[in-house]
């Protein structure tokens, strides 16, 4: 029989194919399945199916990125293509393999081999070893059962040199096809989302993906986000805020409107007004608005001038921890899109260690990806400096890798993208004195001095004020005591300053909630008993250098 009397696969006869068509993203893993569905004929006519289930596949992904949506998917599209016959449920399964674990890795599929199956290694604890003896020994010992299985390996996702360079030592011993997936951009995460809320029955108001961009932001700001599962996550909070509000209102539509959720990301709901009335708000903070109240000139200036190339608009801000320098950065994100500056405004927060990776190869598109997020908004990076010790402990230099990866993004978004680093004002210096790119890509330095004492009282009692009443003799007793604090412990590296009062506010109303529990009251109220109970567990704070002040615990 010739080539032309074979005929294409049936697609209504393919159920996998569809729903791997309608997965966000995953580019690549499409073009694989769409090329199966194109070969399966041929290889069946011919009776050459070995040809088929003797290919691997290296796939570079992220946790939480859909690796075993997509393991699960490819077994039940080579199963219904013909291509290959599973004899377990679930078709697929999973292996992490440690760094000293290739022979129990080795015995687990021993166990299952036989049965004919889908088995994905997670080899990134090996990526820098795959020439060792070891290692290769492992393949050589895949090769009897490659054929009989399916056989994946994983790897985060990494640079393409790397992922080449991976394959090359792999595909030395296998038939190896590669599979690269990136992760998801915010609008493949809306989409995500609202295919979510679609499933049940819920239609969300255009405003609130500004409340998802900015709890997903929340989200990934400790360097932990597990994709798929995280907007899930962010989903469910989000429908179970629309039916506690439904309940309240008495309403019965299925419409989620901003207003009705905007607990899902507290600091929305904290303040209203403009951002130049927000950060009027703020105690202490006369000098930060004339510093950026200037600089947003020069920026504005900058660019209605054509002449001129478009203007860096990155920052670092230097001073202490606890001075306030990411709640006005939030503020900022908003100032800027009130002014056309940016198109969302939206703070990305990330400690500078988020941007680097594990593994060779890792830290640039980690670091792309991170900026890629903040398009439009501002990335926050706090402890900065810690790029240049590169200390992760491995010996690999991943700061500087992050620090070329983010000048380049810098320089090639300086108008969409605003870079601000934050950190103690010498390390700052030495971070940027070790990349002159770096330096000349951020012009603008907001200094953030440390609160005196009567500031951190201030700041205690608009605190207390949100939620409780308090009388003059607690507001005395604060006065003196944050007036009392040594001006070495105001100074010092170790104070936390805001967060210290917030630390010291917290402890204060736990002690008048257990007063009130104890009573059988409710808790309105702050008393200076529980405020000078409440200080007892600081009662170091103006001698100790030692310790990370602000940081107590009962």
């Amino acid at each position: 029989m010739s080539n032309e009397a074979i005929q294409p696969v049936q697609e209504d006869s393919i159920p996998a194919i569809g729903f791997i068509r309608k997965l966000v993203g995953a580019a690549e893993f499409k073009e694989l399945a769409e090329e199966c569905m194109k070969v399966a004929p041929y290889l069946q006519h011919e009776e050459m199916k070995e040809v088929f289930t003797n290919r691997c596949y290296l796939i570079s992904i992220n946790d939480g990125h859909g690796l075993s949506t997509c393991l699960g998917l490819f077994a039940y599209l080579t199963e219904e293509l013909k291509l290959f016959q599973y004899k377990l449920e679930p078709k697929a399964v999973e292996v992490q393999i440690p760094p000293d674990g290739l022979d129990a890795a080795m015995v687990v599929f021993h166990e299952l081999a036989e049965e004919g199956l889908l088995v994905c290694f997670d080899i990134s604890e090996w990526m820098t070893r795959v020439r060792e003896r070891e290692f290769r020994d492992f393949l050589r010992n895949l090769q009897e059962y490659v054929g009989k299985n399916i056989v994946f390996f994983r790897v985060p996702f990494v640079e393409k040199n790397v992922l080449s360079d991976l394959w090359e030592s792999l595909n030395d011993v296998l038939s190896i096809r590669t599979c690269s997936i990136p992760p998801f951009s915010m609008p493949e995460l809306d989409a995500i989302a609202s295919e979510m809320l679609t499933e049940k029955g819920f239609t969300a108001a255009p405003d609130l993906w500004e409340l998802f961009h900015a709890r997903v932001a929340e989200e990934k700001k400790d360097g932990r986000f597990y994709g798929i599962s995280t907007v899930r996550k962010i989903v469910l909070e989000t429908l179970y805020l629309k039916q506690l509000h439904t309940a309240e209102s008495g309403g019965n539509d299925r419409h989620i409107r901003k207003e009705e959720i905007l607990s899902l990301v507290p600091h929305h709901s904290d303040v209203g007004g403009t951002a130049m009335e927000q950060l009027d708000a703020l105690v202490g903070m006369e000098s930060i608005r004339s510093q950026i109240e200037e600089i947003l000139v020069q920026i504005r200036t900058a660019m209605q001038n054509q002449t001129l190339d478009a203007p860096c608009i990155h920052m670092r801000f230097v001073g202490n921890p606890g001075t306030g320098k990411t709640t006005v950065a939030r503020i900022l994100g908003k100032l800027l899109k009130e002014q056309g500056l940016l198109q969302n405004g939206q703070l990305f927060e990330h400690y500078a260690r988020d941007l680097c990776g594990k593994f060779i190869g890792e830290t640039a598109p980690k670091t792309a990806a991170i900026c890629r997020d903040a398009y439009g908004g501002i990335l926050f990076i706090d402890e900065a400096y810690a790029l240049f010790r590169g200390d992760d402990g491995s010996g690999r230099d991943f700061g500087r890798e992050a620090i070329d990866t983010l000048v380049t993004e810098m320089e090639n978004h300086r108008s969409d993208l605003m870079v601000i680093m934050a950190g103690y004002p010498d390390e700052m210096e030495q971070l940027l004195e070790s990349n002159k790119g770096l330096k000349s890509r951020m012009p603008y330095r907001v200094e953030f001095p440390n609160y005196t004492g009567a500031q951190l009282a201030e700041i205690f009692l608009r605190l207390a004020e949100r939620s409780f009443i308090y009388d003059d003799r607690l507001k005395q007793e604060v006065t003196d005591y944050f007036g009392s604090l040594a001006q070495k412990t105001l100074t010092a590296k170790t104070f936390s300053n805001g967060r210290f009062v917030r630390n010291v506010f917290e402890r204060t109303w736990a002690k008048a909630a257990l007063r009130c529990q104890l009573g059988g009251d409710i808790c309105r109220e702050l008393t200076a008993e529980d405020f000078l109970a409440a200080v007892k567990n600081f009662q170091d704070v103006d001698t100790s250098m030692h310790n990370p002040i602000g940081f107590s615990m009962m």
